[in-house]
């Protein structure tokens, strides 16, 4: 079972019924990815998106964060970096959005109110993760 699918999955074994059904969660990290991440980080994640010459520091080669961390794709910091947990020193001052906000507000204005704010967060996060996941360099 992918981690996509296992997302899902573990989505619905929760009870999860949000905004997002559970079809649209299986999948959506290249769409998390083209909406939220490639104006800076750029389609491939090489930090060369349009947005990229207009920041103070690069954006991070997100095809290397495994190669940069001996081999090992760093999940659990890629997730704090995303939802805001870790700074990104490179960023300076947070050049890059705390999506885990950005995500909790999207869920509050577009939610019929069924459904935990946390999970929708976190689901969406995980597909990002696992997406980044599967673009690292061979």
């Amino acid at each position: 079972m992918t981690i996509d699918k296992a997302a899902a999955a573990l989505a619905i074994a929760l009870g999860v019924s949000m905004t997002a059904s559970a079809a649209e969660v299986i999948g959506a990290g290249p769409a998390e990815f083209e909406n939220r991440c490639a104006v800076c980080h750029g389609l491939e994640g090489r930090g060369d998106g349009p947005f990229a010459a207009l920041l103070l520091h690069q954006p991070a080669d997100l095809t290397r964060l495994a190669a940069d961390n001996g081999g090992r794709f760093p999940a659990d910091r890629v997730r704090r970096m995303i939802d805001g947990r870790e700074a990104v020193a490179s960023h300076g001052p947070r050049e890059m959005p705390i999506w885990g906000r950005e995500l909790l507000t999207e869920y509050q204005r577009s939610s019929t109110g069924i459904g935990a704010p946390e999970t929708y967060v976190r689901t969406r996060i995980e597909a990002l993760v696992d997406y980044l996941r599967g673009l690292q360099a061979k």
